[in-house]
């Protein structure tokens, strides 16, 4: 694979990953949450969770909307001083029109109230076109080489604004263009902004099974001591008018696909500090049996229980 270019906080010299990463907190494993998630009828509740099983909800990963802010039970969560991570849903990283000092303000006040361990994200497109704050579009990035420097120009100036980590995550999708292999080109985004990566399972089983992929086809382009942060979810498999994919529903239950990737995963990554559940609209005793199955796979150094009182 060719050396990208590699892009600092400000383009100039500056601590390289391998580095910055070892001052980063070992987080466990965790639930997600975003604004009004917790509302719908039979939805997880997170501070529930932490008090019956604090193994299980180590930290709350926080999706966040500046425009919107954050709900009650967010608010609630980090007034408690329980871990958080900073999921953002409304940034293209390769357009710098969406960095705006309003926007950066708003994510700078959001993250003095949640105190995260880093920023994450899906590193695809938000929005298409010119961007409204508050207009929710997700597709993936093109996988062409050339779009791998703006992208990381992107993840490298957050990281400048902020002082956080940025982790960009791999999105999910229904049709991906370009002729780079997803991971390869997470791999060379890695490389270039010098960025660890959030791993999303789910996400890359969907990607193999529409490319015609088995499920760990590819896998040996990833660069393992990057990835921070791995994402479990369940998914649907549907068809219509003989087009197969994969809903990204965040059930309780795993596509075997999903879970051989997440055991490699977990087996691979020796900088990984973060596993997330994603099910926040599924009560606690339908994804019990899923937190104890991932759970169990940990490896010993993520077995961490928080010492801080529940939220």
């Amino acid at each position: 694979m060719p050396r990208a270019r590699r892009i600092g906080y400000d383009g100039g010299a500056m601590e390289d990953f391998r580095t910055r990463v070892a001052r980063l907190p070992v987080l466990g494993l965790g639930v997600s949450t975003e604004y009004g998630a917790g509302s719908s009828d039979g939805a997880l509740d997170p501070a529930a969770l932490r008090r019956e099983h604090l193994d299980y909800a180590g930290f709350l990963e926080v999706g966040v909307e500046v425009v919107k802010g954050l709900d009650d039970a967010a608010r609630a969560w980090a007034a408690s001083g329980a871990p958080t991570t900073y999921h953002f849903l409304d940034i293209n990283l390769d357009d710098p029109e969406d960095r705006d000092p309003a926007w950066l303000a708003g994510l700078r006040a959001l993250c003095a109230e949640l105190r995260p361990a880093w920023l994450c994200g899906d590193a695809g497109l938000w929005h298409f076109g010119r961007r409204e704050r508050g207009h929710m579009l997700l597709l993936p990035p093109v996988l062409i080489a050339e779009a791998v420097a703006p992208m990381a120009e992107g993840i490298a100036a957050l990281r400048a604004a902020s002082g956080l980590e940025v982790l960009p995550e791999n999105p999910p999708g229904t049709a991906f263009v370009g002729d780079l292999h997803l991971l390869e080109f997470f791999a060379r985004l890695a490389e270039a902004a010098d960025t660890g990566l959030l791993l999303d399972c789910a996400h890359l089983a969907m990607y193999q099974r529409l490319a015609g992929h088995a499920p760990h086809d590819g896998l040996d382009h990833l660069p393992w001591d990057r990835v921070v942060e791995l994402h479990v979810a369940g998914g649907r498999e549907r068809e219509a008018d003989g087009f197969r994919w994969v809903e990204d529903e965040h059930g309780p239950e795993l596509l075997p696909d999903t879970w051989a990737i997440a055991q490699l995963a977990l087996e691979r990554a020796s900088n990984l500090r973060a596993v997330v559940v994603e099910c926040e609209r599924n009560p606690i005793a339908a994804v019990l049996p899923l937190f104890a199955k991932i759970a169990a796979a940990l490896p010993a150094r993520l077995k961490h229980v928080p010492k801080d009182s529940p939220a």
